[in-house]
């Protein structure tokens, strides 16, 4: 698969601007503020039909303006795919295939295989369980539409039964019968994402371990681990072990939405334990691992987005990472820099061809 040209209009800090590929790897130099991580967060808007930086979507259309257009032509399976993402102030996203606009988001994940490793992926480290359970999420997603849709499903479903806490409280009542109504589909749903976690993992780590041996030659010893309330019963039994709990919070207090994943370093956890280096090796082998996953479970190899790659490694561990995407496992690669000659020493290394974009 392979993003021939990209074009935007409107989109953060760009009015008009048009991108023809390279069909290997793709770098974009410039000073901070030109817009080097808006062309990646482009590119990650196909696939995903949102910002990886940005959640609130009218947010990145350009100041003053009413809409924003981002428009892909790809080649995939030796067709011409045209993938068109669109927002205008006050109405509804739209995200086109080939003209025909799709009826759910979801059904356009997975369909543009992507993967980014950025600076702003330490907060799978910083940050709460929810960050590390949207990275899981993500990853299984893109190549399970069963689980995706059983995870919009659950996550509706909580809202719901969050609303009726609040009435409760708010009315001082409480009916058993409505709530067992949303216990029972909670229940059915969890055990769908709880077991897809699990053989997620199963699979998953020891492509990690693999990874990460790699990019420090065994230097330390790391895991990840899948840490779920339905370890110790079925969902449906702990909800009602806890309902005057979440009677009093007015939130539902257990369940997969509070899964997390434990990252650990010689047996600590990393975020306390890891130096920064530590952390960026870990944070390198989890996001490659998601790239061989996804190529496994998918059969298409991933694009990938490397944004501001030598802002997380020396230049040494960078020719270490473009060696290891030199290898034929590896497709479509997208560099974001703020120096063009280090850029460049870099990918002429790998003797691959390559387009510099100086922005």
């Amino acid at each position: 698969m392979i993003l021939k040209t990209l074009s935007v209009l409107n989109y953060k800090n760009f009015d008009s601007k048009t991108f023809n590929f390279d069909t290997k790897i793709n770098c974009f130099v410039g000073n901070n503020g030109v817009g080097k991580t808006n062309v990646l967060d482009a590119i990650y808007h196909l696939s995903f039909g949102k910002s990886y930086f940005n959640p609130i979507a009218k947010q990145n259309i350009k100041h003053d303006e009413d809409f924003y257009v981002v428009n892909g032509d790809y080649e995939k399976h030796e067709q011409i795919e045209k993938i068109v993402v669109s927002l205008k102030k006050g109405q509804k996203k739209i995200i086109k295939r080939n003209n025909k606009i799709y009826d759910k988001l979801s059904n356009h994940i997975g369909f543009l295989p992507l993967v980014i490793i950025s600076p702003a992926d330490r907060d799978l480290i910083t940050d709460g369980s929810e960050t590390r359970r949207k990275f899981m999420d993500n990853v299984i997603s893109q190549s399970d539409k069963v689980y995706l849709e059983a995870l919009i499903k659950y996550n509706k479903i909580i809202s719901q039964r969050n609303a009726l806490l609040k009435y409760f409280a708010l009315n001082n009542t409480y009916n058993k019968d409505t709530i067992s109504v949303y216990n029972e589909q909670l229940d059915n749903f969890s055990a769908i994402i709880y077991k897809k976690r699990k053989q997620f993992i199963e699979v998953f780590s020891p492509i990690f371990q693999q990874k990460h041996q790699a990019i420090t030659n065994r230097k330390e010893q790391v895991s990840l681990t899948y840490s779920s309330d339905l370890e110790q019963e079925c969902l449906l039994n702990l909800l009602e072990q806890h309902i005057n709990k979440d009677k009093a919070l007015q939130y539902t207090s257990v369940g997969v939405h509070k899964d997390d994943l434990i990252f650990e370093i010689d047996q600590h956890p990393i975020k306390k334990f890891g130096s920064q280096g530590q952390q960026k090796s870990y944070l390198i082998a989890l996001k490659l691992a998601q790239f061989e996953f996804i190529k496994q479970q998918s059969g298409d190899v991933p694009i990938l987005l490397l944004d501001d790659i030598f802002d997380k490694l020396d230049e040494q561990r960078v020719t270490q990472l473009l060696d290891l995407v030199n290898e034929a496992t590896f497709g479509q690669i997208f560099i974001s820099d703020t120096h063009a000659d280090r850029t460049e020493r870099a990918v002429k290394q790998v003797h691959q061809s390559y387009k510099i974009f100086n922005l």
